[in-house]
């Protein structure tokens, strides 16, 4: 069944090598918006003695609760129904004040389960130590048997009200720049051409493999948002580097690009396979040989069709997790392998 698997995984990368123009959205990203991360530490009451039961944070930040309260406890105090928490959240771009976000709780005590509970006020800080949101209410565990497997984390969608806003003056700016998510110059430089195509001028200039500068047209000022909801739109082929990433945990492996096997000699067990010009035998022939089959494959066979004949003759994703990174030790096939 995993051979299977593999087979039919890499029969995709002649379609993904060559697939048709995608969205610039999809190819990269604009420098500044983006999400920032935002975190506070907060307080879950009303668990059902599952809580933390003590331990001098939790202690000493129910005592500072209660004197904020008009309280005036006189010894720290304990208890079971509470649980110290760390609160996290993402900040969107151009998040605006009363807009709300949704937030996730880990338990950083002795807490064995969050179900029930209900989070403090907390307010959630970003890298420059100031407030951006406020985060309350009942958290919820979820997931299979009540979030049993995971009881010290919980989430609170729309948990969180923003605050105070990042200021940017997006439609302000007279360029924009545009990161690549996956750097590639061939692909920085296909952008450029088409944006500079597309607008009718020498706007765009890639400045390497990840980053394209542009320029806002003149006819564009003070109308940036509308530029950007044009530019994204625009579709470029994009390259791809000749990659096999394994997982050797779970015998996955993932293929992508033009990747080829040159001439070479396969042995492995008792698998034999050769890669050679089309006179020995042909594409999936086999000679005998000392009680020995040779499966001969084509010269530039691609690494698909490989795969399908080890699979044809038994070979199990360890043994092509082997082979593979034989070969590419080897210099016979062309392509990166990434572990994982």
């Amino acid at each position: 069944m995993k051979s299977l698997v593999l087979t039919l995984a890499l029969l995709f990368c002649p379609i993904i090598s060559s697939a048709s123009p995608v969205r610039l959205k999809d190819l990269v990203t604009i420098k500044g918006v983006r999400e920032n991360p935002i975190i506070g530490y907060g307080l879950v009451i009303g668990l059902n003695g599952t809580g933390d039961g003590g331990g001098d944070i939790t202690n000493q930040s129910l005592k500072r609760m209660f004197e904020k309260l008009g309280l005036n406890p006189q010894k720290e105090i304990s208890s079971k129904n509470v649980a110290a928490v760390i609160v996290t959240a993402k900040l969107p771009a151009f998040a605006r004040i009363g807009q709300s976000i949704d937030v996730t709780v880990s338990s950083i005590g002795d807490a064995s389960s969050l179900a029930g509970g209900t989070l403090l006020v907390t307010p959630l800080k970003g890298g420059d130590g100031n407030v951006y949101a406020l985060a309350n209410g009942p958290v919820s565990i979820g997931g299979l048997n009540n979030g049993k497997g995971f009881a010290t984390t919980a989430t609170i969608p729309s948990g969180a009200v923003v605050e105070a806003e990042i200021e940017v003056d997006f439609d302000q700016k007279k360029s924009i720049r545009l990161s690549l998510n996956n750097p590639d110059f061939t692909t920085a430089a296909r952008i450029e051409k088409t944006l500079n195509e597309e607008l009718g001028g020498k706007y765009a200039t890639s400045r390497d493999s990840a980053t394209i500068d542009l320029i806002i047209p003149a006819f564009y000022e003070r109308k940036v948002v509308s530029l950007v909801s044009i530019v994204e739109n625009f579709r470029v082929r994009k390259d791809s580097v000749s990659k096999i990433v394994i997982n050797e945990r779970t015998g996955t492996i993932v293929a992508g690009g033009e990747i080829l096997v040159n001439d070479v000699a396969i042995s492995h067990g008792d698998l034999s396979i050769q890669v050679q010009g089309g006179g020995a035998g042909g594409a999936g022939g086999a000679q005998g040989g000392a009680g020995d089959k040779i499966h001969f494959l084509e010269q530039k066979t691609t690494l698909n069709d490989l795969v399908k004949s080890l699979n044809a003759l038994g070979a199990s994703p360890e043994d092509l997790i082997s082979i593979f990174q034989t070969l590419r030790r080897n210099g016979a096939l062309n392509g990166e392998i990434e572990l994982i």
